[in-house]
């Protein structure tokens, strides 16, 4: 899966020289959290975080009025609060590439560029969703995780199984290592009985972690 399957296309953005107060608004107004910015020939130059402008707005224990908070903040522009130094990836990087990129930087979003032109936006949102549907979520069946013996044949083992049975495979992933040796699967499969389903698993010599239904 690549990030241009996932990403949001044409993405919002802002100008170097809007004002944090607008770009707080254009973000309240479409519903984003983080605005990529441009210059004045489209290039991108930073991008912009709604928690970027609370933290340059002033304190709600300052002395100042409210028409002098106004008058401060409207006159800040978002290329002084930005990240300029912008992490970004492309539309066919792999999408646990660009998982990985914003967990080891914490970032929650990475715009996309395509030959050096912002083309898209990709967020810890999107991330969340893709896992969702490749561990099946929302879709009824049963759901078994298992540690498997690590070994030619086993993961099309479990599957031809469950195809005798009658079952049909929504959704299987592998996980790292829990001891060596073994690797845990997890299997959501529809068509099939719970009991039936766990048993004929079982005769293959896995050991259950998790079943339940849903």
């Amino acid at each position: 899966m690549l990030v241009a399957s996932r990403m949001t296309r044409d993405p919002i953005t802002v100008t170097n020289k809007t004002s944090i107060d607008e770009a707080l608004k254009v973000m309240r107004e479409k519903k984003v959290r983080r605005l990529p910015v441009v210059d004045e020939k489209g290039k991108l130059v930073g991008i912009v975080a709604e928690k970027d402008i609370l933290y340059a707005s002033p304190s709600p224990a300052t002395s100042l009025s409210i028409h002098e908070i106004h008058y401060l903040v409207s006159k800040l522009t978002v290329v002084e609060i930005m990240t300029k130094n912008v992490f970004t990836v492309t539309e066919d990087t792999p999408l646990e590439e660009a998982a990985k990129t914003m967990a080891d930087n914490r970032i929650g979003a990475l715009p996309v560029l395509h030959d050096g032109s912002l083309v898209g936006i990709i967020t810890e949102t999107d991330i969340f969703k893709a896992f969702l549907e490749l561990l099946g979520a929302g879709e009824p069946g049963v759901r078994i995780t298992m540690k498997v013996p690590e070994g030619q044949g086993m993961l099309p083992l479990c599957t031809e199984t469950i195809s005798k049975l009658g079952g049909r495979v929504l959704a299987l992933v592998t996980w790292g290592r829990d001891e060596p040796g073994d690797r845990t699967v997890t299997i959501r499969v529809s068509g099939v009985d719970q009991k039936k389903l766990k048993e004929g698993i079982a005769k293959l010599g896995v050991e259950f972690v998790d079943v339940r239904g849903s």
